[in-house]
């Protein structure tokens, strides 16, 4: 364990963030970590609990608690602490395909769960984790390692996002031949175009593709299967088909007005961004540019965070960010304890730069957009929004929205970016493979397996369980290597622990 009175000891340290007003002037990432010799005492917090909910994973009120990894995290915080950064390394990466991805991603299950955090600050475990692989390539422990031994079975996996990669990376550390398609001109998926470069650099993921082709992964781009690969070909010639295309059908907001000019899905606003980005620096102008604009967001999470802080870089006039919820309590409300996940409010990143830019929160919350306004040309030009309550239906007992008679409000509005969630898989991919699909198009499988109903054909990540974090993708990604494993070989060894 960490020094029996590190918590005590020592205070709760993470990264510094550059100020707002000076990194939105650029799209790198702007997080300044602590020396090594700061960051060992961060480890020394960590009490290697009796029952160390951090790497639990187990859902709780619907909500997971703890790592869906299980990563070890109690073992390589001691080892962080006692400085010994390559066994540290090892046992991060017995769980952990990609943590130079999570430890910038990840929003820390793990730290919300962690024993210190009932009455005082957590353990900066997601900053150790940083720590960790980031000496690993700097020191060389995170080289590339082929298998010595290869099985020759053959598998293709269908997209390049988190889940793909893990799948690939678990398979041929088996031994397994693996092929990598991507329909985009670069690998990465989520990881490359849907998270802006501010979070991670595009540079650290290409960084791992590479190992991973040293390794011995083949990764083909600017290939769409369904349309210009052809599902029938890859059933032949491979073993096994693994389906990673994520859940990529953006859902949209039916409303008067619709078809106004400057409405845009935010996953098609965010991957024009990073492209145009990594192209030429924005100079090839295939962006969708906010300079000077009046910037409206449906959508509270996570991506309409991201489009508020890439509106602001570009030097949006106004942001707006619509959310349908209430707002969140500031602390844990009574009925949601540790080591639960906390429902509390949380100002990320895009709403820190609004309030130093604006003067406010962006967020408007109990809203939604009730027509588009266009002008004579069909341009938009704003937005009505109606405030919303929610009401108990006496029949059923469910809590439904209804509209709040004359809150309409007016909102100037030259772009508007829907951030609103994604419906499930895409279906000519899924027509392509004849897989079976549920109510929510996500490709069905027998509960808690991974195999569809098409012979040889499997299926990991959001296509499978629906939208969710990089580390649940990690997760997939694992367990469906698992799977592919044992259908070809019999048996597998492939932990995924």
């Amino acid at each position: 364990m960490g020094k029996p009175t590190g918590f005590m000891d020592y205070e709760r340290k993470t990264a510094g963030a550059e100020p707002p007003k000076s990194r939105i002037r650029h799209f790198n990432e702007f997080h300044t970590h602590l020396p090594k010799s700061e960051q060992q005492l961060q480890g020394a917090r960590c009490m290697e609990c009796g029952v160390p909910f951090c790497q639990s994973g187990m859902m709780l009120a619907g909500m997971a608690s703890g790592c869906p990894l299980h990563n070890l995290v109690p073992e390589w915080n001691d080892l962080v602490y006692t400085g010994n950064w390559k066994q540290a390394y090892n046992r991060l990466k017995k769980t952990n395909n990609f943590p130079e991805f999570t430890s910038r991603v990840c929003p820390a299950l793990c730290e919300n769960a962690c024993t210190c955090g009932l009455n005082g600050d957590s353990v900066a475990t997601k900053e150790n984790e940083y720590a960790i692989i980031e000496n690993a390539y700097e020191e060389g422990y995170a080289a590339a390692r082929p298998p010595r031994v290869r099985t020759g079975k053959k598998v293709a996996v269908i997209g390049s996002g988190p889940s793909g990669l893990a799948t690939a990376d678990q398979l041929n550390k088996r031994g397994h031949l693996v092929t990598v398609y991507e329909r985009s001109d670069r690998i990465g998926g989520l990881l490359m175009y849907g998270i802006p470069n501010m979070k991670l650099e595009k540079q650290i993921v290409e960084r791992k593709v590479k190992i991973m082709e040293e390794e011995g992964v083949t990764f083909v781009t600017n290939a769409n299967v369904g349309k210009d690969v052809k599902a029938d070909k890859l059933l032949k010639e491979y073993d096994r088909v693994v389906l990673a295309c994520g859940s990529s059908n953006p859902r949209d907001i039916k409303a008067p007005g619709r078809d106004a000019e400057g409405i845009y899905f935010a996953v098609d606003f965010l991957r024009a961004n990073t492209k145009s980005l990594l192209d030429s620096n924005f100079a090839d102008k295939k962006y969708i540019d906010t300079k000077g604009k009046d910037v409206v967001i449906i959508g509270g999470g996570d991506t309409g965070n991201d489009c508020v802080g890439t509106s602001i870089r570009h030097g949006c006039k106004s942001v707006t960010q619509i959310e349908m919820m209430p707002k969140a309590p500031d602390r844990r409300a009574e009925n949601n304890p540790w080591p639960e996940w906390p429902k509390i409010c949380k100002t990320d990143y895009g709403q820190e730069e609004a309030i130093a830019v604006f003067g406010h929160d962006p967020r408007i919350y109990e809203s939604t957009v009730k027509e588009f306004l266009k002008d004579k040309n069909g341009k938009l030009k704003g937005v009505k929004i109606v405030k919303l309550t929610w009401e108990k239906d006496e029949t059923t007992g469910r809590m439904n929205m209804k509209e709040i008679a004359g809150s309409e409000q007016i909102l100037d509005a030259q772009i508007v970016l829907i951030a609103a969630g994604f419906l499930g898989s895409e279906k000519y991919v899924t027509d392509a493979f004849g897989v079976a699909v549920n109510e929510r198009t996500n490709v069905r499988t027998a509960p808690g397996q991974y195999k569809t109903n098409v012979e040889n054909v499997f299926v990991t990540g959001d296509m499978h369980r629906g939208q969710s974090l990089v580390v649940w993708a990690i997760r997939e990604g694992r367990e469906t290597a698992r799977a592919v494993d044992e259908s070809l070989m019999g048996y597998t060894n492939l932990g995924i622990q």
